[in-house]
């Protein structure tokens, strides 16, 4: 078990938008990557499409992610490992 002291806790500032009526994930006003530093559109994206299937989930929307894998569309494995990038942990 861990005490509190033990814990890190990240935070990562985004923003969402709705370009072209997607939604958009955005970084900071004042972030600005180096050049060795460039965002990856598939991680944001995964991290984006986690953080609702998470609150899909805990809205009661799905009891299960097997539900909730058949109702994107998507294998139950890759559906539960996607949902890592939602964990407050």
């Amino acid at each position: 078990m861990t005490r509190g002291s033990d814990t890190i806790r990240v935070l990562i500032p985004l923003k969402l938008r709705k370009k072209n009526g997607r939604p958009k994930i955005m970084p900071p006003a004042d972030y600005s990557p180096s050049e060795d530093q460039t965002q990856d559109p598939h991680i944001l994206r995964a991290i984006g499409r986690a953080w609702g299937w998470r609150r899909r989930m805990e809205a009661g929307e799905f009891a299960t992610i097997q539900e909730l894998a058949e109702a994107v569309g998507l294998a139950e494995r890759h559906v539960s490992r996607q949902l890592r990038l939602a964990s407050p942990f």
